[in-house]
């Protein structure tokens, strides 16, 4: 994974600690070297597939590790057998390795691996806290924990939280014997029942699962909860930074208290052994695209209802899904990159994804002809039996792509909407009468009309100007052209040998809303009844016979299209990825990321006042006199340029 070289660096707040972190030796060297270890991981939960929300915290931790030279692991926190799947497992290993995050091979490496295989340290540790006097069994059911919780003026409650510490030393290693049913007893960790945090109210360790884990199949029949093995597993894994989403927040002090716990009496000589490595947990705000759904339960659930084809639909925003579209991973690590990383929720325009999209595939993607919806064009003044091959650029933006040729025949295809009998004001394409340009061809004029018995048109007759040839008019005498036309149409010769037949999906967002579900509480409520429509269109043969699953085209003035992987020799298929530009009436006029003085101050590390009285000196004066008071991404971002240039008096 890497960024051109002609990008400027950008930095957020978790460069800011890890600066500091490095410039102090907090987490000391690499191994012979004098440069500071920073190592980061991935840890999903193989509960379902990755989608675009993982994608930020894979780029974002694997380019911390990247930045500062340290390692990167991917990681499975595969502590729930019931919901795990060794599907989902390799589906995540393949998602990964496509975006770019090396964590097999290569100097940021730093290894794959499986929180089951930790299974027996954790243990270990449990019992420690057992001995310590940290830790007992409690037989409470799920619904009597639950009922027992307390609220925040009445403390939780548990027949046994002063069992004896053998006894429920006794108990938890029956349990690891698999002498007790689900549900039978758990392993709680004993803090304070009445903390004002939640977690900290005694929280269960362990429960008993009688159910083989896709990774280690029946070695096990008690699994640890996620607060309990989180903590844990950077803390074996030698973890400096542990990056989380926002929501770990609040379970940052229970992780804490994991560790702090075990370290007790821990130290040189001690019968516990050496304290263990406390790595430091830092949370930042999720991505959430609009028009889209991230939970894994509700994309499960449209997996099974059948709502979608399956965890890589095209119209699914995970990264399988998005792979199969034609999102390619150096546009989703832009895209990325772009919406940078803050500590403040808010939604992002999924139209930026998009745009990441336009911009790389517009950069690589070679260009063909295509027509979706085909309407027979007669040049009734073209040579009988004639064929011209004309030039064809391949790919403007690439000039080492070269040129092509294209057969140019007395008879085309256009697009049914290029062709209008009776035109509308403004209607610049093909009518009867008009002259349009064809892409890399000829000029034409609509002569007459051939209709089916139904009314509808069977033909478009047209003549040619052989003189314009290649698309363009020749001079006139003053040396300009001298006609010009407004409307330029791609086609494609219509002989059977030049206009293969081929399958084209047309996708849109799968969603209506922008926040899908908020109107009635129901995200199916908002589904696109249009999100997918299959056309039989014409395309270059070469292209049927050659595209492979995965290949990316621009089919000129109509968009990016990806090689499906339901095609076969003879039978290609093409999904749309993206349009040449967003064209919906819906699309946002400015960016959906804003911020208010108060978060732009947070963020900035100023008071809200001596915020607005550094907007002016900033070149942002207008900002400062816009109500309500908020700040685009972009304004931030140049902000905090300015005030690290011009660090602002104390006081």
């Amino acid at each position: 994974m890497s960024e051109p070289a002609s990008k400027p660096p950008t930095t957020n707040f978790l460069h800011d600690i890890i600066d500091a972190d490095n410039a102090s030796g907090r987490w000391g060297s690499w191994p012979g070297t004098a440069s500071p270890r920073v190592h980061t991981r991935f840890p999903p939960e193989p509960n379902g597939y990755l989608h675009i929300g993982h994608s930020k915290s894979i780029c974002l931790n694997y380019g911390l590790a990247v930045k500062y030279g340290g390692k990167f692991n991917l990681r499975f926190d595969d502590t729930n057998p019931s919901k795990e799947d060794r599907e989902y497992i390799d589906s995540i290993i393949r998602d990964v390795r496509w975006l770019g995050a090396e964590f097999e091979h290569g100097p940021h490496a730093g290894g794959l691996f499986f929180s089951s295989d930790y299974f027996d340290r954790m243990y270990a540790f449990a019992e420690e806290l057992i001995q310590k006097g940290h830790a007992y069994v409690c037989e409470l059911s799920a619904d009597e924990v639950s009922k027992r919780r307390g609220t925040p003026s009445t403390p939780a409650t548990s027949p046994f939280r002063d069992r004896p510490r053998a006894e429920s030393l006794r108990l938890f290693r029956q349990m690891r014997a698999g002498k007790h049913p689900n549900g039978a007893m758990t392993l709680r960790a004993r803090i304070d029942l009445a903390s004002p945090n939640f977690n900290l109210r005694d929280p269960v360790m362990y429960r008993i699962v009688h159910e083989p884990h896709p990774h280690v199949g029946a070695a096990w029949c008690i699994y640890p909860m996620y607060d309990w093995a989180h903590g844990l597993e950077d803390s074996i894994e030698g973890i400096t930074h542990s990056i989380c989403t926002l929501e770990f927040e609040i379970h940052r002090p229970l992780y804490d208290w994991f560790i702090n716990a075990i370290n007790e009496d821990r130290g040189p000589g001690s019968p516990w052994g050496p304290r263990i490595h406390h790595s430091q947990q830092i949370e930042f705000a999720k991505l959430r695209p609009t028009y889209t759904i991230l939970s894994k339960r509700n994309l499960l659930k449209m997996v099974e209802q059948g709502v979608v084809s399956g965890w890589d639909d095209p119209r699914m925003p995970t990264l399988s899904g998005m792979r199969r579209r034609g999102y390619t991973p150096e546009a989703i690590r832009a895209f990325c990159e772009d919406v940078g990383v803050t500590r403040f929720e808010s939604s992002i325009d999924v139209g930026r994804l998009e745009n990441a999209l336009r911009d790389h595939l517009n950069r690589t993607a070679p260009r063909t002809m295509a027509v979706l919806r085909p309407l027979r064009v007669v040049i009734d003044n073209w040579p009988a039996g004639s064929v011209d091959m004309l030039d064809f650029t391949v790919n403007p933006e690439d000039p080492a792509a070269g040129t092509t040729k294209v057969p140019f025949t007395g008879e085309l295809f256009i697009e049914q909407e290029d062709f209008a009998e009776n035109p509308p004001p403004g209607f610049f394409r093909l009518a009867p009468g008009a002259e349009v340009r064809l892409r890399w061809a000829y000029f034409i004029t609509c002569t007459r009309v051939d209709k089916n018995p139904d009314g509808s048109i069977k033909a478009v007759h047209c003549t040619y100007d052989p003189a314009t040839r290649g698309g363009d008019c020749p001079p006139g005498p003053d040396g300009k052209p001298a006609r010009k036309v407004k409307g330029t149409l791609h086609w494609i010769s219509a002989r059977p040998d030049h206009a293969a037949e081929a399958e084209v999906r047309l996708y849109e967002r799968l969603f209506t809303a922008e926040e899908p579900g908020a109107r009635t509480g129901n995200y199916l409520d908002d589904l696109n009844p249009n999100s997918v429509q299959t056309l039989r269109a014409r395309i270059d043969p070469r292209i049927a016979s050659a595209a492979k699953a995965g290949d990316k085209f621009q089919f000129e003035r109509l968009g990016y299209f990806c090689v499906d992987t339901d095609s076969a020799p003879g039978r290609p298929i093409f999904n749309r990825a993206v349009t040449l530009k967003d064209s919906r009436d819906d699309k946002p006029k400015a960016t959906v990321r804003t911020y208010t003085f108060a978060e732009a101050a947070h963020e900035l590390k100023v008071k809200q006042d001596r915020l607005v009285a550094l907007l002016p000196a900033a070149g942002l004066a207008a900002a400062a006199q816009r109500a309500p008071g908020h700040l685009t991404l972009d304004e931030v971002r140049s902000l905090k340029d300015w005030v690290k240039k011009n660090p602002p008096a104390r006081g």
